[in-house]
């Protein structure tokens, strides 16, 4: 009832709805309609109220509710279903618990600040209050699990799409799915699968997006190698548009995926690659290559031209970029 009474007033602004027309479109009391009122004041709505004219909207809180999200986004079933939390230690495990109980594709799992958040090879991610989006969704693909990989390059192509619209910023993709601006991160795609031999039962994709952050507010340890929206165009950034434009950019690509195979989403990614032609360092659990990105192919491995002439392919790995003035060291 909460959520259709600020529908309606979102549907008059900038005009009063009186409280007599919000009780008969929605078949309650004077009294219930107050006591919504002050629950969505509480919640960081302004809402005016005059006598004899009604209830007017005229200020809309920072927060990533359900509500907001919903207003405008256009999508068919990515983010039609959000568990929305204060706190979190990590959407990604709240995320796999869902999935585990059959939740619809396209569940969004968001949280104004987490408390465990976990970034590639065990890292935490430093996850503020209302400052970014720590969001995880839920997918159910048709395909095999050797066909899933490219799905977190996937994504990093949908947030970089969603940043430039909602944000103006042009990010720039690191081999496979770290997205940087002036050369430090921004953004962070983690994917977990879950899956049987032959079969993906589901996958959870982790985002997280430092959006408001100001430069000062980095931790010692990520004040040279991490930034934000924030940070690099001096604006502050709508949390919920930029969250729309991720959610409607990651379904065009995740439907065009499934019908077309990765080329269409591989191509577009390396419009956005900081990697390719460049001289990098990649390190694995077990062991590292120094070369040259050449390219990516269809699974989406990187390409290497080692110092001897011969090619690598890398399959996972940290890319490290080395510094453009030691580009002709290998």
């Amino acid at each position: 009832m909460r959520d259709k009474i600020l529908e309606l007033l979102k549907q008059g602004q900038p005009e009063y709805v009186s409280g007599e027309a919000i009780c008969q479109r929605l078949g309650v009391s004077r009294t219930a309609v107050w006591k919504h009122i002050q629950s969505l004041r509480s919640m960081g709505y302004e809402i005016e109220a005059v006598t004899n004219a009604g209830y007017r909207l005229i200020g809309v809180p920072d927060r990533l509710y359900p509500a907001e999200i919903g207003w405008g986004l256009k999508t068919s079933f990515m983010g039609r279903h959000v568990h929305y939390c204060e706190r979190l230690d990590s959407t990604n495990r709240l995320a796999r618990e869902l999935a585990a109980r059959g939740v619809p594709e396209g569940t969004l799992v968001v949280a104004e600040e987490q408390t465990g958040g976990r970034g590639r090879l065990g890292r935490g991610w430093f996850s503020p209050y209302a400052k970014g989006i720590w969001c995880s969704l839920i997918l159910r693909p048709s395909l095999s699990p050797l066909d899933a990989p490219p799905l977190t390059m996937l994504a990093a192509v949908a947030v970089a799409e969603a940043l430039q619209r909602a944000a103006g910023l042009k990010p720039g993709i690191k081999w496979p799915n770290d997205l940087l601006a002036g050369g430090r991160k921004l953004c962070g795609i983690l994917t977990e699968l879950d899956a049987e031999v032959e079969k993906v039962n589901h996958l959870i994709v982790g985002i997280g997006v430092n959006v408001n952050i100001a430069p000062g507010e980095f931790p010692p340890d990520l004040a040279e190698t991490a930034t934000s929206v924030l940070a690099v165009t001096g604006r502050r950034a709508s949390r919920v548009r930029l969250l729309q434009e991720m959610l409607a950019a990651l379904e065009y690509w995740y439907l065009r995926w499934q019908k077309e195979g990765f080329s269409p989403v591989l191509s577009r990614w390396k419009e956005y690659s900081v990697t390719l032609g460049r001289a990098v360092l990649v390190t694995s659990h077990r062991e590292s290559y120094e070369g040259w990105a050449e390219d990516v192919d269809e699974s989406g491995s990187l390409i290497l031209r080692l110092p001897g002439g011969q090619r690598q392919k890398i399959c996972s790995g940290e890319v490290s970029l080395r510094p453009l003035h030691d580009q002709g060291l290998i």
